[in-house]
């Protein structure tokens, strides 16, 4: 049985976008490189047919895996869920309760997580057990470094 994958409508647009690209622009301009490459001469020891062979298999295995990925999308309405409710495609401001730190974040499926840019996962240790919760709750989270308390502040749609 394939996992369901979370993805907030932006997020599955993302990916249908991604895919279209690849399948229209990247896979021709790989073909068109491969092609000239062979017009070279002997292909065994040609770096351009080589690389270009490389980029073809990348472009193929991350076709396939964007497919797969839109097959088991489940996109989640952000706008059927309980609004005071942290779910996927909230944002949501916690503080630490021991450094009194405060940060901000937003819960998204696991292939559009970018902690860079404070977009956490559902699956992560953090926003699985924000999942559920609602302003003034306590959340303890189990993290690498032990126990962490987060008092969550708010929650925006």
């Amino acid at each position: 049985m394939e996992k369901e994958i979370m993805l907030s409508p932006e997020g599955y647009r993302k990916l249908e976008e991604e895919l279209d690209h690849l399948k229209s622009v990247r896979r021709r301009e790989v073909a068109e490189r491969i092609r000239q490459a062979r017009e070279f001469g002997d292909i065994s020891e040609n770096s351009e047919y080589e690389d270009a062979k490389n980029e073809q298999a990348f472009i193929e295995g991350r076709i396939l895996m964007l497919e797969e990925q839109l097959r088991n999308a489940h996109v989640v309405d952000s706008a059927a869920r309980d609004p005071d409710e942290i779910g996927i495609g909230a944002q949501v401001r916690v503080r630490d309760e021991d450094t009194g730190e405060v940060e901000v974040y937003t819960i998204v499926g696991s292939t559009e997580a970018d902690p860079a840019n404070n977009k956490i996962s559902n699956d992560s240790p953090v926003g699985s057990a924000l999942i559920g919760h609602r302003a003034g709750d306590v959340v303890e989270v189990n993290v690498p470094l032990g126990i962490v308390r987060l008092s969550v502040l708010e929650v925006v749609r």
